[in-house]
């Protein structure tokens, strides 16, 4: 069986969570659902999609920088959205960070909510270092 490690990139982790921002095992980091928000838990660009998935993929680049990676190592998403409408503006943010192709695989799911009071977005992702 193999053995993983909790990936924290920083000491901003609240020890009050009981999950990790990310997870990694062998070479696979699974980077947990993030939502928009700042170090001190408050969403980034209220009602700005866009700034929030930028934010999420800020901290997606955090984690994979402390165990040698980037963005560039992220080979799949899964985005959790209100809105279909608001989902379409970030696909010239998405083209902007992966540089692709190729482009990471992906999902999109529509919901009904997110945990997060003012969230737009959730994105959770799997890294190939």
């Amino acid at each position: 069986m193999p053995t993983y490690q909790s990936v924290v990139p920083n000491d901003k982790w609240p020890a009050r969570y009981t999950f990790s921002p990310a997870t990694r095992v062998e070479n696979l980091v699974f980077l947990s659902g993030t939502t928009g928000t700042d170090d001190d838990g408050n969403i980034v660009g209220p009602g700005d999609i866009v700034a929030q998935t930028r934010r999420i993929f800020e901290k997606f680049a955090l984690i994979l920088q402390s165990v040698g990676g980037n963005l560039s190592n992220i080979v799949e998403t899964t985005d959790y959205v209100l809105s279909l409408d608001e989902y379409k503006k970030t696909a010239t943010l998405r083209r902007e960070l992966f540089k692709g192709p190729p482009w990471p695989a992906a999902t999109g799911v529509v919901v009904a909510g997110l945990i997060r009071e003012g969230a737009l977005i959730e994105i959770k992702g799997i890294a190939a270092l």
